[in-house]
């Protein structure tokens, strides 16, 4: 169990004397100290592949409280030396040299060859006044390849997926906007900037630099994991590692803003089973609390929620679970702001709504009154806890939609960031609020319960949220085929930010660009798309204002947009296995479920900027229709035009032969390829050497047991692939009690070996058949020979 963040907080105090000369140094224990080109300096290695740098001007006092990092430094064994004005360090994995003149730091593999350097005298320190606190903002510059693609950030609305040549100017955390401040580089390290204050990134071929409005000194971290998945690894090593979701979070998710009574979120739920369309989750949207001045009171006061129990219940019956929507600020006549508000535990800025009539636009004369609360406080994070728990958690609500979480900052003021929190100013912590946040319902939630795992969807994220079993989504976006494009390279480089699980409202949130909403074919050819983009997410959901999104707002079956929508549903499904023993990977070996095509492929120059196409998992390679192909346009008149089929472009990776998913054809790599796309398919292609566990067909995830599952081998290449299992909501795999079923295909020899079982839990299948085939063939259609095998638990090997 992760211990309280607050508790595991690591106090760093280093005070450097002022001396008279330029450059000094002493190796230490961990690393080196001392002072170069009159800046004082300490290198500590925190493991062979991870390395802290501290810079400060001589004599300044360095005091941080790490919020983000976890990680206590190891020992490590190291080599050092000095070669003129040089020092050297080395452990097992990298080199590190200093020169003691420029105070410049080097960075290279074990094999000597560069990595990246500091650019000769790159590191700045100006006095700040912060709030009457005499700091520093600090800025370090480095020296990149020429041709060198770097990735991560966290999450932004460019649509570019390298971060080459971009600036972000003073990154705050925003409604679409998430700040990570990390970066790696396809050579295969990564710079993790330790500071929690509006941040600026900006990339030039003169230099790559970070500068920070506040910060007692520079501090970053080096990590080397010679490719993407090495460095998300040492990243989640320092930062923490992601808890597995529960296996009903990757079924389906129904949202709108909003249902408004009970029996309508029950109803639409109802609607779902009757129609025969898979779906897991339904959520509830805000104000079930009531009014504007009751915001957030985290209880069922409005009327048309009198019976939250029988919700619950009538939910559950249906075999759905219900996430609910909680935010961080706080209506001024409930009962958290009136305990908090005595006790300084609110910040005193506008944020939403800013209104106490629901009118729009809002009457500004009736302010709401509604404030942030203090998250950094740990106190704070007790009682909205303990309200939270009193208030909804009782009802067996299954996940929280923790929305607002940057939070939202209206009407912004510079000096809104002078605000006292209480570890300091709002700017020296402004950008770890929704880590703090997220942070504190997780670790409460976990010290109730083991018996339920915790599922947060959130609004904004930061370095280390990935420990706190929350998913990440894009925000209010607007509903457009460019936002929808740019939401991929978006959710890329927010999974290369170490923190592995995002989406993205599936149609866009704001329908203000289809005045008339879904009567619009240009829109509901639109939601169609997303919704084939969606199915290979992390978390698949339906959202959205000004219009509903359910199916059945759609049409009917035999409509071509509900059809659509109804197969991607059915295929999320029956990929379940394939998810939740992709899930496991990232939970038991740091890996990432959206996949940037260099993840996988780096010696292929070609994807290291090919923003629209993806891997989902590590077989499938996934190409979303962005643009509009089937409605004819002719003035302000719009009409669905099918008369003839579209087709749409796909880079295959070099190295692999690739296979159709939909019609098995074998496709070479190293080249582009067109591919037929009508409304319900996307260009969505196999690596060659891959195994594809494919669940039955259900109603939600676990209505059937995956007693009679198909497996499905391509080839090209060797193959494995861990089946994993457990007892899909609750911490016992913690304590060992899962189960993976190894597979291992050898292509010279056609054979599939199945390996003995390892582990065991509570329900476990003790015998199943695996329905074996091998590709040409189309998943979805069922076709090809299939080869039926009983398993027992021991290893069995079949040729194929």
């Amino acid at each position: 169990m992760t211990k309280l963040f607050f508790k595991a907080a690591v106090l760093f105090i280093a005070v450097y004397p002022a001396i008279s000369f330029a450059q000094s140094y002493q190796f230490t224990a961990s690393g080196a100290k001392g002072v170069a080109n009159n800046q004082a300096f300490e290198i500590q290695f925190y493991s062979p592949n991870i390395v802290r740098v501290i810079k400060t001007p001589v004599g300044h006092a360095f005091v941080t409280e790490n919020l983000s990092v976890i990680k206590k430094p190891v020992a490590t064994a190291l080599k050092t030396a000095k070669n003129g004005d040089q020092i050297n360090l080395s452990s097992s994995q990298i080199k590190i040299t200093l020169n003691l003149k420029s105070g410049a730091i080097a960075y290279l593999d074990k094999n000597g060859m560069p990595l990246l350097r500091e650019k000769a005298d790159g590191a700045s320190f100006k006095p700040f006044d912060d709030a009457g606190n005499k700091t520093l903002t600090v800025s370090q510059s480095f020296i990149l390849d020429k041709d060198e693609a770097i990735y991560g950030l966290g999450q932004h609305q460019r649509g570019n997926l390298s971060q080459r040549n971009q600036t972000y100017k003073n990154m705050m955390q925003g409604n679409t906007e998430d700040v990570v401040p990390f970066f790696q580089s396809v050579k295969g390290y990564g710079i993790f900037w330790d500071n929690y204050s509006p941040t600026t990134f900006s990339d030039k071929p003169e230099e790559t630099l970070l500068s920070s409005d506040v910060g007692e000194g520079i501090d970053y971290y080096f990590m080397y994991g010679s490719n993407a998945d090495g460095v998300i690894a040492q990243m989640r090593d320092l930062t923490g590692q992601a808890p597995m979701f529960p296996l009903w979070t990757y079924g389906f998710w129904q949202s709108k803003e909003r249902y408004k009574t009970q029996d309508e979120t029950v109803g639409v739920l109802k609607k779902y089973r009757e129609l025969g369309v898979p779906i897991d989750g339904i959520v509830q949207d805000w104000q079930y609390w009531g009014n504007n001045y009751l915001w957030n009171s985290m209880e069922f006061l409005n009327v048309d929620f009198s019976n939250p129990q029988k919700m619950m219940s009538d939910i559950h019956k249906m075999n759905g679970h219900l996430m609910i929507s909680i935010w961080s600020s706080f209506g001024p006549q409930t009962k958290p702001y009136r305990d908090m508000k005595p006790k300084n535990m609110l910040l005193d800025f506008n944020t939403w709504p800013e209104s106490g009539s629901e009118l729009w636009p809002p009457k500004m004369d009736y302010p709401s009154g509604v404030r942030p609360y203090d998250v950094y406080n740990p106190e704070a994070r007790e009682i909205y806890w303990d309200y939270l728990n009193k208030g909804l958690f009782k009802f067996g609500i299954d996940g929280w939609w923790m929305d607002s979480t940057e939070p939202d900052h209206l009407s912004f003021k510079p000096t809104d960031l002078d605000l006292k929190t209480h570890l300091g100013s709002f700017r020296k912590v402004r950008n770890a609020y929704p880590l703090m946040g997220v942070g504190g319902v997780y670790d409460h939630q976990r010290k109730v319960t083991s018996d339920k795992r915790v599922f947060i969807l959130t609004r904004s994220a930061f370095a280390g949220q990935q420990r706190y079993g929350a998913n990440t989504w894009s925000g209010d976006i607007t509903s457009s085929w460019e936002t929808l494009q740019k939401q991929i390279p978006t959710g890329l480089n927010f999974s290369l930010s170490a923190i592995p699980y995002w989406n993205a409202d599936i149609g866009g949130f704001f329908l203000s660009k289809y005045p008339r909403k879904l009567e619009d074919p240009e829109y509901r050819e639109l939601y169609a798309r997303w919704m084939e983009f969606g199915t290979f997410t992390p978390l698949m959901r339906s959202h959205g204002a000004d219009a509903p999104r359910e199916i059945y707002q759609f049409g009917k079956k035999g409509d071509k947009v509900y059809d659509a929508a109804e197969k991607y549903i059915n295929l999320r499904y029956r990929l379940l296995p394939y998810i939740y023993s992709t899930s496991w990977d990232v939970t038991a070996h740091q890996s990432s479920m959206m996949r940037a095509l260099f993840m996988d492929f780096s010696a292929d120059k070609n994807v290291w900027d090919i923003p629209g196409e993806y891997m989902f998992g590590k077989s499938l390679l996934v190409n979303p229709v962005t643009s509009s192909m089937y409605t004819k346009v002719a003035g302000r008149d719009k009409a669905e035009d099918f008369g003839a089929v579209k087709s749409q472009e796909t880079y295959l990776p070099a190295g692999r032969v690739w296979y159709d998913f939909w019609s098995g054809q074998k496709v070479a790599g190293g080249k582009k390829v067109s591919r037929e796309t009508p409304l319900d398919i996307i260009p969505l292609y196999v690596k060659g050497g891959s195994i594809m566990p494919i669940g039955p067909k259900v109603q939600y995830s676990s209505e059937k047991n995956w007693d009679n599952m198909e497996i499905r081998v391509y080839p090209g290449a060797d193959a494995d692939f861990t089946l994993y299992e457990d007892e899909n909501d609750n911490y016992n795999y913690e304590k060992g009690q899962y189960s993976e079923i190894v597979f291992h295909w050898d292509d010279k020899k056609g054979t599939l070996t199945i390996a003995d079982r390892k582990g065991a839990f509570k329900g476990m299948l003790t015998n199943r058949t695996f329905n074996l085939t091998v590709a040409p063939a189309g998943i979805v259609t069922d076709a090809g020979k299939l080869k039926s095998v009983s398993y027992s638990g021991k290893k069995v090997s079949i040729k194929l």
